[in-house]
């Protein structure tokens, strides 16, 4: 069950509005079911072709209505008059419906190759790549004589990357009219080394002389395959170190000793700069010490302060730290630039780092005091080892009456939700981000609150705490959202796990949405794989009804995540590695344990050579004291939970600094 972790910051209710049994409030439910229904149904007719006006009627005063007819014009778009379309455009100018037709509609124009009607329906806040392509196209076809037109063919070309095949006409045209030279073809060239695109290169290179093709190939073939003798022979000039540069980093990351023996022989021979250098060594100093290699150290002190970013100090201190190295990891923060080094993480592993080597206690106190007012993971270690109460203070979310109806009456809003409880979750997110561009603060919290009374919990992650509103990380009511509560306390008390734990899993897997699904197919609540749920359910005596049944019931999903939970931690012993295995799996947390089998915990989480885990462990540790807190309006210290403690005294909240 490797959990495709929802990454980063991802966030619930105070409780989700749970529905009380009297008569109204259960009457409108039923009201809002069959509505939903019915939607649903008009949308897969529409989808079918078999839209009629009957199902039409049923929908008629549904906010989202108009989709259902989206869906039967874009299954026939090909054939649909124009008559038609202009209608739809014209009853939906701006909204989301209308603007996903007038794409539709347009890339239909263009394979009509209706070209002053796609001008016509044109409007220049279009995105979409292919789409612009197209225009060109269009407006090349209307008037050629159009004087701008070749400026924005140039701006289009001018991509390091490989653009829409659709834009190929243009170029084409642009090419017969003299506007595509050969200056222009290594132009793009250069923006392709400089964006390790050796495909494109030879794609570019196709138009050029042969001398010229031939020297733009060899560097393709460099960047593919690496450095060889024929380097040798290439001129002397900026393009070719660029060229030399991008190979050996291609090199180094695939074998650092390689890239290294590579370096060593053509950085003089092509006479890379310092810069070019340092961009190679600081590629092999990662792959080596990422992964804790021996030759790790003597890597990173090869490149050069000014090759060093915020990865690299990063991984210094850690490396060290995994050899045991205190002394070095402490002098790996020290190194760190001053606003990376008052980070939380790193003032809590200063302190720490000092004590495990003898240093000032007094200082590493005053850091553990700085650190522990941060409510984060390191901040919670911080105020563990100092012993003060955990720095967590939440910004109510109380809305007036007034404010909540005003909201609740955006008709985007209202389409969104119609559409995201009916499972048409693209469509609901284009309405969603309408109805936000007219909210304020305010508003947008109040939609976020009623985003989750409609199961839809993951918006208060990407809602909250972002364009410099970092005070909003403290609406915790909405960040972490708390449902099937009852579910999840059972199932703690069936396994002998602590509910926290498993609604922190549940965040961080899936932000409670109970049909999430992962590339790597793991399903529901908690990311469950199919063979692993149905060997954990097997083992439980849980009914087995099919993957898609079985794992996206929220029940079932939550009964057989906390079982394994539950499994992985009588394997591994302690939290920590439990919850790396759950997330990385077992071969991954075999070898990090077999590697430092003596780590204090807080140390070896931070030596899990994979980020994403790494984090990932962090995170759930962090998200249990929040869910703790819902649960129960204390925590459990995070490293009494990590000792397995579970009966040690519970920790109370400071409001004191409400930083965050």
């Amino acid at each position: 069950m490797l959990g495709a972790s929802c990454a980063g910051h991802r966030e619930p209710p105070s409780s989700v509005p749970t529905l009380r049994p009297d008569a109204p409030r259960a009457a409108a439910n039923d009201a809002q079911t069959r509505e939903d229904a019915a939607l649903k149904a008009a949308i897969d007719a529409g989808g079918r072709g078999q839209l009629d006006d009957a199902m039409r009627a049923s929908i008629r005063t549904n906010p989202a209505a108009a989709w259902a007819d989206y869906a039967r014009l874009r299954r026939e778009i090909d054939s649909i008059t124009v008559e038609e379309a202009d209608a739809f455009l014209a009853a939906h100018p701006n909204d989301a419906v209308g603007r996903s037709f007038r794409e539709d509609w347009l890339a239909a124009l263009s394979r009509r190759q209706d070209w002053p009607r796609f001008v016509a329906t044109w409007q220049p806040a279009i995105e979409r790549a292919s789409l612009r392509c197209m225009a060109l196209n269009a407006r090349h076809q209307v008037n050629p004589a159009d004087s701008t037109w070749a400026q924005d063919v140039r701006r289009q070309w001018l991509s390091g990357k490989a653009v829409s095949a659709e834009c190929n006409p243009a170029f084409e045209a642009w090419q017969a009219s003299g506007g595509l030279t050969d200056a222009l073809r290594w132009q793009r060239i250069d923006l392709a080394i400089a964006e390790s695109q050796p495909a494109l290169m030879r794609q570019v290179a196709e138009g050029l002389p042969e001398g010229d093709r031939t020297l733009a190939n060899a560097y393709a073939a460099a960047m593919t395959g690496g450095l060889s003798d024929a380097a040798s022979q290439w001129p002397r000039t900026a393009r070719s170190r660029a060229v030399a540069t991008a190979a050996l980093v291609s090199m180094a990351k695939k074998s650092p000793a390689n890239g290294e023996a590579a370096l060593a022989e053509f950085a003089p021979l092509l006479a890379l700069d310092d810069a070019q250098r340092g961009r190679v060594l600081y590629e092999i100093a990662l792959q080596s010490a990422a992964s804790y290699e021996p030759e790790g150290a003597r890597r990173l002190a090869a490149v050069p302060t000014s090759a060093y970013d915020e990865r690299l100090h990063g991984l210094r201190m850690r490396e060290a730290m995994a050899r045991s190295d205190w002394a070095g990891a402490l002098d790996a923060i020290h190194r760190m630039p001053t606003e990376m080094r008052n980070d939380t993480q790193y003032r809590y592993f200063d302190a720490r780092l000092t004590e495990l080597t003898g240093g000032n206690r007094a200082a590493a106190r005053a850091q553990y005091t700085i650190a522990a007012k941060s409510p984060e993971f390191h901040g919670f270690l911080a105020a563990d080892r100092v012993g003060t109460a955990y720095p967590l203070c939440p910004w109510p979310h109380a809305p007036t009456p007034t404010l909540q109806s005003q909201v609740a009456a955006t008709p985007a809003l209202q389409r969104a939700f119609a559409l995201y409880r009916i499972g048409q979750r693209d469509w609901a997110l284009r309405e969603w981000n309408d109805a936000l561009k007219g909210l304020d603060d305010a508003g947008r919290h109040v939609a976020i609150a009623l985003a989750q009374d409609n199961a839809w919990f993951d918006r208060a992650v990407f809602n909250l705490g972002r364009d410099g509103k970092p005070e909003e990380l403290r609406l915790y009511t909405l960040r972490f959202p708390l449902h099937h509560t009852d579910t999840i306390r059972r199932e703690a008390q069936r396994n002998g796990i602590d509910p926290a734990w498993i609604a922190a899993e549940i965040r961080a897997e899936s932000i409670f949405d109970p049909q999430a699904r992962s590339p790597a197919n793991a399903m529901g609540l908690m990311q469950v794989l199919p063979a692993t749920g149905q060997a954990t359910a097997q083992k439980i005596g849980l009914p087995w009804n099919g993957a898609q049944e079985t794992l996206f019931d929220p029940d079932s999903n939550i009964a057989i995540g906390s079982a394994y939970l539950r499994e992985m931690h009588d394997k591994w012993g302690d939290l920590p590695h439990a919850i790396a295995a759950y997330n990385a799996g077992p071969t991954p947390t075999t070898r990090w344990r077999t590697q430092r089998p003596d780590f204090d915990p807080d140390l070896w989480i931070e030596t899990i050579s994979y980020k994403e885990t790494r984090e990932y462990v962090a995170r759930v540790l962090a998200f249990s004291v929040i869910y703790d807190w819902r649960m129960n309006g204390d925590a459990l210290r995070v490293s009494d939970r990590i000792n397995g403690k579970l009966d040690a005294k519970r920790v109370g909240f400071n409001c004191s600094s409400p930083a965050r």
